[in-house]
């Protein structure tokens, strides 16, 4: 302890001693005889402290994922609530996902990826399997309006993929000053894993944000979840709001870093 605290902690001590009432109580704070002077000496120690701890929350509060995997989820949900039609949400859902873009792109994220469709949501019936593929198409003009990259990702020999997304599937090189997207349409992790692994250059995502209130990746990236944070919103995807994705960064700061352990 530096010889000042020391010196200041003996005085504050026999002014304790002496600071008494003729009872032998010791006097009221706030009185003639108060003990502020106990923490005299410790002032330096209590500021430094505090600026340390304000170096750290700083850090939390400031720690962004670069990488972002979106789980639109909730469409269908959503339009059956209101007396719509099932694939009725999937339009709905679009202006959410471009705000979401403009809001990432705002705070400074590098990379998002979207979960469009996949091989087995082609299982469904025709009206909903032709809505959220011309959705997808609708979201790629979309993105690309808003001066990212655009890579999409999935089974394009199926004629579930649409042809007008074609040109997107090859990838181009990495422009470091602008945002890239992903788009993952018709996309299955066992055609990933029995195809050479063809999202092998989408990287590692630091954050997975899943709309609708499931608990589940539903084969979304297997290897590039591997160590992701999972961050489940009950709200509905075409509900979506910017506090929304607030609330999930609020909860991603809030997770450990443990580097994989």
């Amino acid at each position: 302890m530096p010889k000042q605290v020391k010196e200041s902690s003996l005085n504050s001590l026999s002014t304790t001693s002496a600071c008494t009432e003729e009872s032998g109580k010791p006097a009221l704070v706030g009185g003639s005889c108060s003990h502020k002077n106990n923490w005299v000496g410790l002032r330096p120690i209590l500021e430094q402290l505090k600026f340390l701890f304000s170096i750290a929350d700083n850090k939390v509060m400031t720690r962004l994922p670069n990488h972002i995997g979106v789980i639109p989820d909730g469409n269908r949900r959503w339009a059956n609530r209101r007396g719509l039609k099932k694939e009725e949400g999937y339009t709905y859902g679009l202006i959410a996902g471009l705000n979401l873009l403009r809001e990432a792109k705002r705070r400074g994220i590098h990379e998002l990826t979207y979960f469009g469709f996949t091989v087995d949501n082609c299982k469904r019936p025709k009206e909903q399997v032709e809505a959220f593929s011309s959705a997808c198409v609708k979201a790629a003009e979309m993105i690309l309006s808003e001066g990212v990259l655009l890579n999409i990702i999935g089974n394009n020999k199926s004629n579930c993929f649409p042809p007008e997304l074609l040109p997107y599937t090859e990838v181009k090189a990495c422009d470091e000053e602008k945002m890239r997207v992903n788009l993952l349409v018709n996309y299955g992790w066992e055609w990933d894993m029995k195809n050479g692994f063809p999202s092998r250059n989408i990287p590692r995502i630091d954050l997975v944000i899943r709309w609708g209130g499931m608990s589940r990746l539903s084969g979304f990236l297997p290897i590039q979840t591997v160590y992701s944070d999972i961050c489940v919103l009950d709200d509905l995807w075409p509900d979506y709001e910017d506090s929304q994705f607030e609330r999930a960064l609020k909860w991603y700061r809030r997770q450990d870093v443990t580097l994989g352990g």
